[in-house]
């Protein structure tokens, strides 16, 4: 089986790569299973005490949704992907583990979400992060809960609505990259962090990751209600698929 998800034990931690480098690491069902199947099986292992995440490659720690799937969806199937995000997002919610995203690059869309849900973000100067979803007709439902709860009403709307992707100063400067290093450092910083982090009292950490989610489960869970209506009407509607088969012609046509 094609290995979509790669961990690798440092001693206490746990480096796990997101491995579609060909594709800048997007998200498709396969490796959405597989980054489930790893943080739970993170979860119970004892022997690791904080988690990194990073991208295979230079380019992208990950573009996101990979359109070629997602052009398919209809008002069903995007109901269904819906339930596969509520896992994922569940899982990086519930772990009592310290989680640090190394940003090697891109981080856009689904993938933006992914490092805002980190508990720390570390990354380099030349990285990019943005909610770009409505450029490729993808309508945001997750994207803008979490970067309401994180950044604020206006700055989600500018960066929902715009689909512009921040740089790595701007991102620095609100919050959202809590360092920016060397490029080559970016995954030796983080797994410093990593292991500070991991080295706290383990019963506080998990107490106040577990209480960190449950300030914010009851929008969470309204949200995901909200993305199953939003996206079955989204893709009912067929302007989504319609929208991404263009914005594929156009990038595929960039690149000839």
């Amino acid at each position: 089986m094609d290995r979509y998800i790669i961990v690798e034990k440092r001693d206490e931690v746990a480096v796990v790569t997101l491995n579609r480098p060909e594709i800048l690491n997007a998200w498709h069902k396969p490796m959405r299973s597989q980054f489930v199947e790893v943080l739970v099986e993170l979860e119970e292992d004892r022997s690791v005490r904080a988690i990194v995440l990073t991208g295979a490659g230079e380019r992208a720690f990950c573009a996101g949704q990979d359109l070629n799937e997602a052009k398919s969806f209809d008002g069903e199937t995007g109901s269904e992907w819906i339930a596969e995000w509520e896992r994922l997002y569940g899982a990086i919610r519930s772990l009592s583990k310290p989680l640090v995203a190394a940003l090697n690059g891109v981080a856009a869309g689904s993938a933006f979400q992914v490092a805002l849900l980190c508990d720390f973000r570390i990354g380099h100067a030349g990285v990019r992060m943005g909610q770009p979803e409505i450029n490729s007709g993808i309508a945001s439902v997750t994207g803008p809960w979490i970067m309401r709860e994180i950044l604020g009403l206006a700055r989600t709307t500018d960066l929902t609505l715009s689909g512009r992707l921040m740089g790595a100063e701007e991102c620095h400067s609100i919050g959202i990259i809590n360092k920016i290093v060397p490029q080559a450092d970016v995954l030796t910083a983080s797994l410093s962090l990593a292991r500070e982090l991991g080295g706290k009292p383990l019963v506080a950490m998990r107490l106040d990751k577990q209480w960190l989610r449950e300030m914010t489960e009851l929008g969470f869970r309204q949200c995901l209600d909200a993305a199953v209506r939003i996206h079955r009407e989204a893709y009912a509607s067929g302007e989504t698929a319609q929208m991404m088969e263009k914005f594929l012609a156009e990038r595929a046509s960039r690149k000839a």
